[in-house]
């Protein structure tokens, strides 16, 4: 009776030091796993962008998959090799055409600064002045040209666009391995669809792995819609503004270099567009300063404004609702807080990847923690 007494207690003790092992163990294997992803971010980054592109690259797949010679399909190899060079030729095509012409631009600001600039223009800004001295909005012994001057250089370096794209040559090495460690691991991706998932599932405990299967579809279906989504977009603002802008005035080079830049600013949400808007402002001043002011710039600035106003009115009202609301299936007001919470924690990095990630981690909530009311409230919107 007397063993028996004292024997519980040790088996107690034992079953404590296994969990308090299994919580020791724990913490060691996430710290483990914490600091191989810090250390090999790079690769993971690749991997990760190779699995997206693989998403994108899917229906064109499935679409060869379709495809008999000889009552023979293709095989898997050439699937993923043609898919790879078809994503490949669309870039090439992109960027070997406005590249150039993005190039030839920015030279044609390496004469330019802001004392120009300011000099050209003394006649609007000297009554600029004398309307906010009557006004009491400038002291009456400022110049309005030196502030005007001071403003601007403290404001807009034009040394950084001359300095721009030799910056870009330096890092060439490290985009062109980035590139070819991607292609390889894109080619392998599409190769065999099931890759990526194994990864993730080699990782995953056996019993949850249903749960991780049914995410990595949702996950793939929704981010497909929303970065195809985000590339028409893109091209959309591109090509209204382009056409827009040629339309009232500017030559198509310079159309088209705005229309690059406001549609790759259009990415960063809520700020970009008006980032972009700016930009293609200031290069309409920049690049006609030789026009008089009040009838002829001015007017081409109005002209200008108008254009690539109408063109966000579209965005917000035709693009986004398709790429936001159908691709990931979220209420506006929630996309809103999500991109102010990710922007006051990453900047304008983390508002870029605030919508991906936030479908990500929604579709994760959903397998895997949907008893909560909080959850089911978040992830209702999926089922749809």
């Amino acid at each position: 009776m007397v063993q028996k007494r004292y024997g519980r207690p040790n088996l107690y003790n034992n079953r404590g030091m296994n969990t308090t092992t299994k919580y020791i163990l724990g913490i060691v294997a996430l710290g483990v796993t914490i600091f191989f992803s810090w250390y090999f971010f790079s690769i993971i980054i690749y991997i990760l962008i190779a699995a997206v592109i693989s998403f994108i690259g899917k229906p064109i797949i499935d679409l060869l998959g379709k495809v008999k010679f000889k009552g023979y399909h293709l095989p898997n190899a050439l699937k993923a090799g043609i898919t790879v060079l078809c994503l490949w030729g669309l870039f090439i095509l992109f960027f070997s055409t406005i590249i150039p012409l993005a190039m030839r631009e920015f030279q044609s600001l390496e004469d330019i600064s802001v004392t120009n600039i300011v000099n050209e223009l003394q006649t609007p800004i000297e009554d600029a002045g004398n309307f906010m001295k009557r006004h009491g909005l400038l002291e009456e012994d400022k110049d309005i040209q030196v502030s005007m001057t001071e403003a601007l250089s403290n404001t807009f370096q034009i040394e950084e666009l001359k300095t721009w794209f030799s910056r870009a040559v330096g890092t060439v090495s490290d985009i062109f391995v980035a590139l070819f460690s991607i292609t390889f691991i894109l080619f392998f991706f599409l190769k065999d669809s099931r890759l990526f998932s194994g990864m993730v599932m080699a990782v995953v405990p056996s019993r949850y792995e249903e749960q991780a299967r049914n995410a990595l579809d949702s996950i793939q279906k929704l981010l497909v819609r929303y970065f195809v989504g985000l590339l028409l977009e893109v091209l959309g603002v591109m090509t209204l503004n382009t056409l827009g802008l040629t339309i009232v005035g500017l030559s198509f080079n310079n159309a088209v270099v705005i229309g690059l830049i406001t549609g790759i600013l259009n990415v960063i949400p809520y700020i970009g567009p008006l980032i972009g808007i700016c930009f293609g402002l200031l290069v309409g001043i920049v690049l006609n300063l030789n026009m008089e002011f009040y009838h002829e710039m001015l007017p081409l600035l109005l002209y200008m404004t108008l254009v690539m106003l109408l063109t966000q009115l579209i965005d917000n009202v035709v693009f986004q609702p398709c790429i936001y609301g159908n691709s990931v299936h979220a209420h506006p007001l929630e996309i809103f807080l999500v991109i102010l919470i990710a922007g006051s924690i990453a900047g304008i990095p983390g508002m870029i990847l605030a919508i991906p990630s936030y479908t990500v981690l929604r579709v994760i909530l959903k397998e895997f923690f949907n008893k909560y009311k909080l959850v089911k409230k978040l992830t209702q919107s999926l089922n749809e």
